[in-house]
């Protein structure tokens, strides 16, 4: 502390971390305080209910500067400024011009072209393409997804026809074989080619060094249901792929690292999201620097290796595998959260998907709202104006460490079978990526992982009334024809829930909507919170609600869900009363009505003895019942 520090609390004694868990023993009263308190996520860390400095002994990254080596804290030592990338599909290339032109004068900075369909673009392309686009102050991102060759050729050549300047040229061509590998199970041309290819388009961009030509897409994990450690250690270990193969090729690390852009999914663990950012930089910084990269800067490690060729490029995109068609404006929400973590975290670049894109062709709306989020988090909360907002933070330095432990031990594994290739053709990224991918969708299908609209609290009176592509429900299997290895597959957490409900949409439109009762009785406390979960449990999948207050008999009960032509009455009383109340609801309904117990009573195996069967509760799988359901009413 110098003459300028002031302790503000130097009238408060200091309290120590065992006078702390004593008081919260005390205060649970006997509870398990692992239970109670430690929060498992689903990468194994436990994280704790409170963080102090002890927590930071020993993490070697903390005492580190923004813009310093590992650059756990950013590429940058002031402020946090990134780019805002807006994605630009193009099929007709004067048409993606002119909403270039359109989208820049809205507070975009970086231009993202997607070329879904499969073309080779020429310097005459170009010029149509980017009329008007100013290339040294505008990022230019260029995604291609098919056979043909890299434009990275032609680009140099527009680039240099343009006389645009060097060192202010900032954009990158997304060439990843490996990531293509990934998704389809066979390299476009030979393994060996892709590599050779990979190393001539560098060689050919040199003139231009801000330009990244080889694209790491972390992003496809997140979207295949991967964990935020998993995300990362294979992305990490794609990219040790390339500088493997291109140092072996004969290029040196200093040239091969600059050259590679990771572009990760960010999804809605928010500090999670963050810790993931902080710690990819700090672990490519010290693999990068495992191959001894050489650049004539002035910024090297002790050993004579460049470190500037250390610092990682981050685009970051909001995640599709949260994301939803019913009250798809929940999205809003889950994209401006997933922002935060994302720039927070120091992204460079940043892609928020809009609220419709999962399900159409985004809106000019859709798109404006997209824009003004990131404008929001520039211009009116201040996030691009200090680096590393997160420094200091017991809890997030705490995490970036487990996370970087984490994702360091899937990334070894990896390496001991032989690099990520290697790994993949044995399986063991798919296996990894789909148990946890089917783990996160039995916790969405049993609602212990909430996705607000779909599996907890929906919308009661939303239907879609007009068709969707069936393709919305499903998984995006990429997969080639001649593929050599299973691959992994994109989908949503959500897309199985809105299946079933979609279904129901259909059904109604040419029939009566299947309509659940709740005939609540008895204990007043219990019956309307029964009631509650369960005319949330049956409206996930379409229902219509019918909510009462408490009927004064068993008769009134039944006799007013017979009058509303009911197809599903739920009892909700307390478990005591079931005994009672059940076996008279389920005699008086004569089989006039699917009878289902809101809860698990004592009294189940009695009940059941009697020929009741339904019976939901916490514990219920929403998926598999509500699917039973549908069956019984005639809902394919």
């Amino acid at each position: 502390m110098n003459e300028n520090d002031v302790n503000l609390f130097q009238e408060f004694p200091a309290v120590s971390t065992e006078t702390w868990e004593s008081q919260i023993r005390t205060d649970l009263k006997g509870k398990d305080y692992d239970k109670t308190l430690i929060w498992t996520t689903n990468e194994g860390i436990k994280v704790r209910p409170y963080y102090r400095d002890e927590n930071l002994s020993g993490l070697e990254f903390v005492d580190t500067l923004p813009g310093q080596f590992p650059y756990v804290r950013g590429n940058h030592k002031t402020g946090n400024n990134w780019l805002v990338r807006q994605e630009i599909d193009v099929a007709d290339l004067a048409e993606a011009n002119r909403k270039a032109l359109e989208v820049l004068s809205k507070g975009v900075t970086s231009l993202g072209f997607v070329f879904k369909t499969c073309q080779e673009i020429s310097v005459d392309d170009l010029k149509v393409l980017c009329k008007g686009i100013d290339l040294e102050k505008t990022e230019v991102n260029f995604v291609m997804t098919c056979k043909k060759p890299p434009l990275v050729k032609s680009l140099i050549a527009f680039l240099k026809a343009q006389k645009a300047d060097p060192s202010k040229v900032k954009g990158s061509v997304n060439l990843d074989p490996v990531g293509v590998f990934t998704l389809k199970g066979k390299f476009c041309s030979s393994e060996s080619e892709a590599f050779i290819r990979a190393k001539d388009v560098i060689e050919s961009a040199a003139d231009y060094p801000g330009i990244q030509i080889i694209g790491v897409n972390g992003r496809n994990f997140n979207n295949a249901g991967a964990s935020i450690v998993q995300e990362l250690g294979f992305s990490l270990a794609m990219g040790a792929e390339y500088l493997t193969r291109l140092t072996d090729l004969g290029l040196d690390a200093g040239k091969v690292a600059p050259r590679i852009r990771f572009n990760f999914g960010v999804g809605g663990n928010y500090f999670m999201e963050i810790a993931k950012l902080r710690s990819a930089r700090m672990l490519w910084a010290k693999i990068v620097q495992a191959y001894q990269p050489k650049c004539e800067c002035d910024n090297k490690s002790s050993e004579g290796y460049c470190l500037c060729a250390s610092k990682m490029h981050i685009h970051s995109e909001t995640s599709v595998w949260n994301k939803t068609i019913y009250d798809s404006y929940v999205n809003l929400l889950r994209t401006q959260t997933e922002a935060m973590s994302a720039t927070l975290g120091g992204t460079d670049s940043l892609t928020i998907n809009p609220f419709d894109v999962v399900y159409e062709q985004p809106t000019e709306i859709a798109e404006r709202i997209a824009r003004n989020q990131q404008a929001i988090l520039k211009e009116e909360a201040h996030f691009d104006k200090i680096a590393d907002p997160s420094a200091g933070s017991y809890y997030i330095e705490s995490l970036t460490a487990a996370v970087a432990e984490q994702a360091w031990r899937i990334f070894l594994e990896i390496q001991e079978k032989g690099g990520y290739i290697s790994a993949f053709r044995d399986g063991l990224v798919q296996s990894q990526v789909n148990e946890m991918a089917a783990r996160r969708t039995k916790a969405v299908a049993t609602r212990r992982d909430n996705v607000l609209g779909v599996n907890q609290f929906p919308n009661y009176s939303e239907q879609i009334s007009g068709a969707l592509n069936s393709q919305l429900f499903e998984a995006v299997d990429q997969t080639s024809k001649e593929a050599e290895v299973e691959t992994i597959k994109l989908y949503r957490s959500a897309r199985q829930l809105e299946a079933l409900r979609y279904s129901t949409d259909r059904f109604s439109a040419g029939n009566k909507r299947p309509k659940a009762f709740m005939l609540t009785i008895g204990d007043l406390v219990f019956s309307k919170a029964r009631a509650q979960f369960s005319s949330n449990f049956f409206a996930v999948a379409g229902y219509e609600v019918v909510d009462n207050n408490a009927f004064e008999s068993v008769e009134a009960g039944v006799k007013a869900a017979l009058e509303a032509s009911a197809d599903i009455v739920v009892i909700c009383s307390s478990d005591d009363e079931y005994t009672g109340f059940a076996p008279q609801v389920y005699s008086q309904l004569k089989g006039k009505a699917i009878f289902v117990v809101a809860g698990a009573p004592a009294c189940t195996e009695e009940l059941k003895a009697i020929g009741i069967e339904n019976f939901i509760n916490v514990k219920t799988n929403l998926l598999e019942s509500l699917t039973g359901y549908n069956n019984k009413l005639g809902i394919k």
